[in-house]
């Protein structure tokens, strides 16, 4: 299993305008996304007009390529480099999309275990639309992990301390879903009562922390009830304390991954 780092902002800011918030989120980023493979499939200048496209690009009229501009860069990666997308709902049809065009699945870290099956069932889905086979290996799983070489700093400043950067990343991210009514990635089950939903409940389920051993067993267990994935995603926060934050990222490097990953070969 391979470990990824996903640095998350504690105080994240979302100016959507008002008049895209309605719209379909899949086909927003899958339409971006077919201008930047267009892009990288055809030379400057560019005129580029797909249909039922929204994102019109040319470069025609400003075009200088004495010096540069009009000109984007492609990739070494050949056909293209590997596109990889957040999957966040229970159920997402979006990910049988990204399945049938080989884009792979980047499971959210506020997603309740539970569900990340449901992720990888519909990828699979969508592989097999395309007439392949889905590799585990193309999975990304990201969770909210905080390592420390002691238990008491472990629990307290990754979820029980008032100034906890997981208990206020979970407290923003919690309210904002919920006013979105998106918040089912928190519940046990969909028809799960709101009222059930507190930040003890979230946290509980969601952060992962502890010492070494304790964070390995975790993550095993997690292994066990998801299954066979093959990158664990380090999704860290704005630090408060800089040496805590920055001794657990070495302790999930040097000790946790290293011991998950010799349990996995046993």
């Amino acid at each position: 299993m391979r470990l990824g780092i996903f640095m998350m902002p504690v105080h994240p800011l979302h100016r959507d305008p008002a008049h895209t918030l309605r719209e379909d989120r899949n086909r927003i980023f899958a339409e971006a996304i077919d201008v930047i493979l267009a892009i990288w499939e055809r030379d400057p200048p560019y005129d580029i007009d797909l249909p039922g496209n929204r994102y019109k690009v040319s470069t025609r009229r400003t075009l200088m390529p004495e010096i540069g501009p009009g000109i984007m860069p492609k990739p070494y990666q050949k056909p293209r480099p590997e596109i990889v997308g957040t999957v966040v709902a229970p159920f997402s049809r979006g990910v049988v999309a990204m399945g049938e065009r080989d884009f792979h699945p980047l499971s959210a870290n506020f997603l309740l275990p539970h569900w990340l099956k449901t992720h990888w069932t519909n990828y699979a889905e969508g592989r097999a639309k395309a007439g392949a086979r889905a590799d585990t290996a193309d999975w990304r799983v990201a969770r909210t992990l905080f390592v420390a070489d002691d238990d008491k700093v472990a629990a307290s400043y990754g979820r029980h301390a008032a100034d906890s950067p997981y208990r206020f990343y979970y407290h923003q991210i919690q309210t904002k879903l919920t006013r979105s009514k998106r918040h089912a990635v928190f519940k046990e089950r969909l028809d799960q009562p709101d009222h059930e939903i507190t930040p003890e409940f979230v946290l509980e389920r969601l952060c992962i922390h502890g010492t070494v051993n304790k964070v390995v067993d975790q993550i095993l267990r997690l292994r066990e009830q998801v299954g066979d994935f093959g990158e664990l995603v380090y999704a860290a926060m704005d630090w408060v304390d800089e040496k805590l934050a920055r001794r657990s990222m070495e302790l999930m490097a040097e000790q946790v991954m290293p011991r998950v990953n010799a349990a996995i070969a046993k």
